[in-house]
């Protein structure tokens, strides 16, 4: 094998990796505002991502059936409705069940894994057991090829962008927004936000059904890389949660640098070895630097 051989493989297994890193990320996203912000262990994390995706998959079968000609353009939209279909779902769970169990994170912890085991019966029983797949649009199959012998899936690039708007629109809402300085005047002290007229209960509904929201767009994301089951989000909770403990609970830098350091390692050594040794090797990697930096990548100082 040739040093250019050698060299293509390797750019497209990292590219690999920032398909990986995308999906993480989005996942992660939405997990450091939820738990992160508000202290609330969701186990049913995966299960909001599994919505965003049958979304996708119904918003196809549908688009196939009564609008055939309009198969190329649905895509975009589903995406919209995977979200605000995402955001509605977390916006009623928070009010039916999050909203008894603040402060006691390990009720929340049982309660989200009791949900999530619910919600994958209940798309056993609508959906079926069997993985489904959407019909993508022409427009995001086929690869690009930069040079002789690499080829860059179309359907990664469209999911790195896609990641990248998410981070950007989130980044902003956070920082520039009125819910966003709500957010982190209640996360800093709760008390005195409370004092000076922030309805702190709201923000707290408003802030997990964004995180559900985000875990919708990942799983629109994951259609395009991935078959989707009533499992398909369970796969990547532990992951996620990973992402967001060694970046830091409460940093959504840290959730990006983690992301991708974690989809990066994991993927290279899916090159060298097989893929449940390349978990426990990223585990092992992940551990050790936790055991030196148990805050994680980027600590945050919180005023509870």
């Amino acid at each position: 094998m040739t040093f250019s051989e050698m060299l293509n493989i390797g750019l497209m297994q990292g590219f690999a990796g920032l398909s990986l890193f995308s999906v993480l990320l989005l996942m992660g996203l939405g997990l450091a505002v939820i738990f992160g912000q508000m202290g609330v262990i969701n186990m049913a994390h995966g299960e909001f991502m599994t919505i965003g995706a049958y979304t996708i998959y119904m918003a196809s079968t549908m688009t196939e059936k009564y609008a055939p000609n309009l198969i190329q353009a649905y895509f975009p939209v589903a995406i919209i409705f995977a979200f605000l279909i995402a955001f509605a779902a977390g916006w009623l769970t928070e009010w039916a069940l999050i909203r008894h169990l603040y402060k006691r994170p390990l009720d929340t912890l049982l309660a989200t894994w009791g949900l999530s085991l619910g919600l994958q019966q209940v798309f056993r029983t609508a959906i079926g057991p069997k993985e489904v797949s959407p019909t993508l649009p022409e427009w995001l199959m086929g690869s690009w090829a930069p040079a002789e012998g690499l080829d860059i899936p179309i359907n990664g690039m469209f999911v790195m962008a896609l990641t990248a708007v998410v981070t950007g629109l989130l980044l902003l809402a956070l920082y520039k927004a009125r819910w966003g300085l709500r957010v982190r005047a209640t996360v800093s002290n709760r008390v005195m936000a409370n004092a000076i007229g922030i309805n702190t209960k709201q923000t707290d509904r408003l802030t997990f059904a964004i995180g559900c929201g985000i875990a919708g767009v990942a799983g629109a994301a994951f259609t395009t890389i991935g078959s989707t089951g009533p499992t398909s989000g369970s796969l990547y909770i532990v992951d996620s949660f990973l992402v967001v403990t060694f970046g830091g609970a409460a940093s959504l830098l840290g959730t990006v640098v983690s992301a991708f350091g974690i989809a990066q390692t994991q993927s290279i050594s899916e090159f060298f070895m097989s893929g449940s040794n390349a978990k426990v090797l990223t585990l092992m990697v992940v551990i050790c630097i936790l055991m030196l930096r148990p805050q994680g990548l980027f600590a945050a100082k919180v005023r509870r």
